[in-house]
């Protein structure tokens, strides 16, 4: 998916694309690679600066566009998909930090607006310094290699003076300065290194105002999306390579190994795409929130590029790595691209140090939006701050499941499901559930119920039940009165629920069960259990499954729980012999359970991808808080733990906002309950390496061990992440089913 996610985006995006394919397509960009070295202006520079593309986020008042930094955030994205090469990405972050400074700027601006060209040179990506020669200033050093510094008509630059940083803006030219020209990796963008001897350069030349965090995280905001770009196009043109190519009678898309590898790389082109988004859109926020948003996008879309650049190359097979294949260009450039942010191990460190206090925040600032709901949401949650649930959860990793009088109160106005119609929900909208959440973020004091398992099961039941079905069990569901569990996977069907081999047999009056579940999640707690059992053994195998609801304490049901490598004691084997289940805990019509089953699994696998709103980085952050050898390694550990988990939040948020304006949902469940697995995985494998002797101990302050030895159920739940994989493959991309 790419940045863009409303109408207006989308077709800025598409104008850009439709730009480079007429003016700048690959093969003239190959024809073009020295005079891009040499930093000449394409042939197509005016055309597109007088469509506005470069200028999309400046003031009006200067000949810009008007719009915002996650448009011009598109245009980049755009452009590094299509390989349009020259000075753009350049010229937009310089035009983005100059746009930092006070009035000083305003003649910049207007130039750059009007098309001239630029670079910025950042203070760690230089020893320029500035030393006072009456009115004027004199500049001394040289940069680092800066991509497009040779096509710039002006250069940016941070240079350093008696302990602080002063702007510039300089003319490519003049005595005493000088740009060297290496040759590049990047074949499509010129690369350069600045010197600067004695260059004079007029009080009215600095800028002032401009934050060198705000400057840095600016650029690696813009850089990221020409990342995410990037990696988009590779992922794209790989997948649809292997869905075609043929090998041994058959595509090669159609081989498992080629089909996880494609989904992988489309789960993490889709997390580069959400970092990315997720910096731009933060350049309004505060300086910290920035920081952290910025740090994450280095992380995941920038530093990132070219490994997965390099996933895509691969799939490819030998041709991929010819000199005549497009995407060895790509993979030049978003190599280039993580080289020009600086030390990725500084941008973790930084991030890690942060990430001490400070959490990236998922509030949308939605102003005035629905104000006359949020008031009445906010007096609600107000009202039950001053009550208590007199019962708590009886799992510390579930706190949702407390129930009293301030769940009743919740229940009560439609607050604990408010996604269902009324009168167990308020039926709302995605954008008035993004409102409920913030206001409950606003109120640590008042515990947001949770269904538990039931809140996989209640949407069922509200869609297919019986009146009196939803009658007898919504409302207790709701107020958490009731526990639930789930009877699907039996010891031969695990997620093949087609498998099944538990039975229900007619008698009168309703059905006898025979059969034996496993993995059960809280069967020894729960009173109820949706269950699937074939009540029609001649049937294809999908279409002989019905769905019962069924009472835990019935006579001839046996709970064996299943004690786990932690000891704890979270799933159960279920036996049923001749269970009597009567015909008004039958879920719709006999032969159904399939259909409901496969709504059921929907709505698990997006309520798994929630889960990221736990904290895995609590062990980090304690070493990273005490002095000893360890200390920088857990920061930098840290900072890619949560940069990897802010781009996960960032991807269920952007899914949000599209469902917000109408769009059609995403594949979003199916990526985050990966992403997640993946997380899981980093988190826990850090947090053994940087925890000494402490696992060791069963139990530890801060907990080690225990989260560990009970993550396989989390790995496991909801279909393990080969299934997730396959079906990314098969129902997202397409790929060829053997």
């Amino acid at each position: 998916m790419a940045l863009a996610i409303t109408d207006e985006q989308e077709q800025l995006a598409a104008a850009v694309t439709s730009f480079a394919a007429r003016h700048a397509p690959i093969d003239k960009t190959r024809a073009s690679f020295d005079s891009i070295a040499a930093g000449e202006l394409p042939s197509w520079w005016e055309d597109l600066t007088a469509y506005g593309f470069h200028a999309v986020h400046l003031p009006q008042s200067v000949g810009g566009q008007g719009g915002t930094m996650t448009d011009l955030g598109c245009v980049v994205e755009a452009a590094a998909a299509a390989l349009l090469p020259g000075p753009l990405l350049s010229t937009t972050i310089a035009s983005a930090v100059a746009d930092l400074a006070d009035d000083s700027k305003s003649a910049l601006i207007a130039e750059l607006a009007a098309g001239a060209t630029a670079v910025v040179v950042l203070p760690d990506h230089s020893n320029v310094r500035a030393v006072r020669d009456g009115d004027a200033w004199r500049l001394d050093g040289t940069s680092a290699p800066t991509l497009g510094i040779v096509a710039a008509q002006r250069i940016l630059l941070a240079a350093h003076t008696d302990g602080t940083v002063r702007w510039f803006v300089l003319a490519a030219d003049g005595a005493g300065l000088s740009i060297t020209r290496p040759r590049g990796t990047d074949l499509s963008t010129d690369v350069g290194i600045l010197t600067l001897t004695a260059y004079a350069v007029p009080a009215s030349a600095e800028l002032t105002g401009i934050s060198v965090e705000r400057a840095h995280c600016t650029a690696v905001a813009l850089t990221a999306c020409a990342s995410a770009g990037t990696v988009r196009r590779c992922a794209e043109a790989a997948t649809d390579y292997i869905r075609t190519r043929e090998q041994f009678g058959q595509p090669v898309g159609a081989f498992q190994a080629l089909q996880h590898k494609a989904a992988v790389l489309f789960v993490n082109s889709e997390l580069a795409s959400a970092a990315a988004w997720d910096a731009i859109r933060a350049c309004g926020d505060s300086v910290e929130q920035q920081r952290l948003a910025a740090g994450a996008a280095a992380l995941t879309a920038v530093a990132a590029g070219p490994d997965l650049v390099l996933d895509a190359l691969l799939m490819y097979g030998a041709v991929g790595y010819t000199w005549e294949h497009d995407t060895h260009l790509y993979w030049r450039r978003a190599t280039s691209l993580a080289a020009s942010i600086g030390s990725i191990t500084q941008w973790a460190r930084q991030s890690g140090e942060l990430l001490l206090t400070e959490k990236r925040s998922t509030a949308l600032n939605l102003g005035d939006v629905e104000s006359e709901f949020r008031a009445s949401v906010a007096a609600t949650l107000d009202q039950a701050r001053t009550l208590r649930n007199a019962h708590a959860s009886d799992d510390d990793r579930a706190p949702g499941l407390a129930w009293g009088d301030q769940r009743d109160l919740l229940a009560e106005y439609g607050l604990v499901a408010p996604h269902l119609p009324p009168p167990w929900g308020i039926g709302a909208s995605s954008l008035q559930q993004v409102i409920i959440t913030e206001e409950f973020d606003k109120r640590p004091d008042v515990q947001r119920p949770s269904l538990g398992i039931a809140e996989w099961i209640l949407p069922t039941i509200l869609s297919h039940g019986t009146d009196a079905q939803r009658q007898r069990f919504a409302e207790p569901m709701l107020r958490g009165t009731e526990r639930w569990c789930q009877l699907f996977s039996e010891p031969g069907a695990g997620s093949d629920l087609a498998s099944l081999s538990t039975r229900a047999r007619k008698v009168d009056g309703g059905w006898l069960i025979n059969g034996h579940k496993i993995w059960t999640s809280l069967a020894d707690r729960a009173q109820f259990g949706a269950l699937l059992a074939r009540t029609d053994p001649d049937a294809p195998k999908h279409r002989g499954i019905s769905y019962f609801l069924i009472d835990m304490t019935s006579p001839g049901l046996t709970v064996e729980p299943i004690r786990q490598a932690s000891g704890h004691q979270d799933f159960n084997e279920v036996f049923f012999s001749d269970v009597f289940v009567p015909d008004d805990m039958l879920v719709g019509k006999p032969g159904d359970g399939w259909n409901l089953a496969v709504a059921t699994m929907a709505v698990e696998r997006t309520a798994i991808g929630n889960y990221v709103n736990i904290d895995r980085s609590a062990a980090l952050r304690h070493v990273a808080r005490q002095d000893g050898l360890d200390r920088d390694a857990a920061l930098q550990a840290l900072g890619e733990i949560e940069a990897y988990t802010a781009a996960i939040r960032a991807l269920v948020l952007r899914e949000t906002l599209r469902l917000a304006q109408g769009q059609a949902a995403g594949p979003t469940s199916s990526i985050a309950k990966y992403a997640m697995v993946m997380l899981l995985r980093r988190a826990s494998t850090a947090t053994l390496r940087l925890t000494g002797e402490t696992p060791l101990l069963e139990e530890s302050e801060p907990a080690v061990i225990g989260p560990y030895l009970d993550m396989p159920s989390e790995l496991i739940g909801g279909g393990t992440a080969e299934i997730q994989l396959t079906v990314i493959a098969s129902m997202i991309l397409g790929l060829p089913r053997k």
